[in-house]
């Protein structure tokens, strides 16, 4: 009995023994941790400098002005940025349709503030017809009196450059007085505005005007009588000191103020912005240089012509990249002897050389 309690004892000693023993655990070596790479850090890139012409614009500008016969004034404006070059920017020059842009803005402005709205109905009445390049005549002629709302002014005054149009719009938003006052008003500097169409050609010409010189060709053949030394006296002095003169800088301010929306609200910025995207009239000025992919909207202007001279021949607009840089352009011919071709191949030549230093 002594002998079976005393096994009993040493193997419960033993079972105890085992399990209160603690296991060594072996440690693996581990691997030493890999260097680590470094990256090259790439230098920051340098900021698109907006404030500095490049140099071979102003070097493609200078060579075109330096050639180009007659008096000529170019300016490009990076309405992004904050830098403008040309050539005699700051001189006045004949804007002739150029002024459309700021009847139309003074229009837009009486809209703003609730004086007017695009669906207000004018009158126009053969009383109301002006001279040159008014389609709307036609209408007047077959119907007697037409009534148009302003909207279809606007665009008939900017995209086909109709004289009577923009003359019902003039006198719509209150005369030539209001037009400049709005111009002194928003600090568009260096542009006047002139007395209206019929008043302007007629003084340029020497013509006493009468309403009946609005038919047909009636203005063409009274100013024919005109004696050519008053005609050609008359022309210079227009040319050197235009009653709706604007410098080409004026103008680029005035076109980079519009597209940043300084001068309108949003719904007239983006009418009027809109509408000169459609303009029609000098397909082969400015807009035949703009390079494929790039947006452009514009307005021209075309004056009179005592041969071999001819005056106030302009285009102005505002290109814009596909990136979205945008760039305001002015070409403005005071008076040149060179033909209409050669006068398009320079405002190509202009918006050319805006699209090939973009960005370099």
């Amino acid at each position: 009995m002594f002998a079976r309690t005393l096994i009993l004892f040493l193997a419960t000693a033993s079972l105890a023994a085992c399990v209160s023993a603690p296991r060594q655990v072996v440690q693996q070596p581990q691997p030493a941790p890999a260097p680590a790479r470094v990256q090259p850090v790439p230098p920051p890139l340098a900021p698109r400098a907006t404030n500095v012409v490049p140099q071979g614009l102003r070097d493609d500008l200078q060579a075109l002005w330096r050639a180009f016969p007659g008096k000529t004034g170019i300016a490009v404006r990076r309405i992004d940025g904050d830098w403008v070059v040309g050539q005699r920017g700051g001189e006045l020059f004949p804007q002739q349709s150029v002024s459309k842009l700021w009847v139309t803005m003074a229009v837009l402005e009486k809209i703003d503030r609730g004086e007017l709205t695009l669906d207000t109905q004018v009158t126009i009445t053969p009383e109301d017809l002006t001279l040159f390049h008014q389609p709307l005549a036609a209408r007047v002629a077959r119907e007697g009196t037409v009534r148009e709302t302003v909207r279809t002014l606007i665009n008939e005054a900017l995209t086909a450059s109709d004289n009577s149009a923009n003359d019902a719009l003039l006198r719509t938003a209150g005369g030539p007085a209001v037009v400049n006052e709005f111009l002194r008003r928003k600090g568009l500097s260096n542009i006047r505005f002139g007395p209206g169409e019929r008043l302007l050609q007629s003084g340029i010409a020497g013509v006493q005007w009468r309403q009946n010189l609005s038919a047909g060709r009636a203005f063409q053949a009274e100013r024919a009588r005109v004696p050519l030394d008053r005609r050609r006296n008359l022309l210079s002095a227009y040319v050197a000191d235009p009653i709706d003169g604007a410098s080409p800088e004026g103008i680029v301010d005035a076109l980079a103020r519009l597209a940043r929306g300084e001068l309108l609200s949003p719904a007239s910025t983006r009418l009027m912005l809109d509408t000169l995207g459609r303009t029609r009239s000098g397909p082969n000025r400015l807009k035949a240089g703009v390079p494929p992919g790039w947006q452009f909207l514009h307005k021209t202007g075309t004056g009179q012509d005592l041969p071999p001279v001819s005056t106030g021949y302009n285009d102005v607009g505002i290109m814009t990249a596909p990136d979205g840089t945008r760039y305001a352009v002015a070409v403005m011919l005071a008076e040149t002897t060179a033909g209409i071709p050669a006068r398009m191949q320079l405002m190509q030549a202009v918006s050319r050389a805006v699209g090939r230093w973009h960005q370099r």
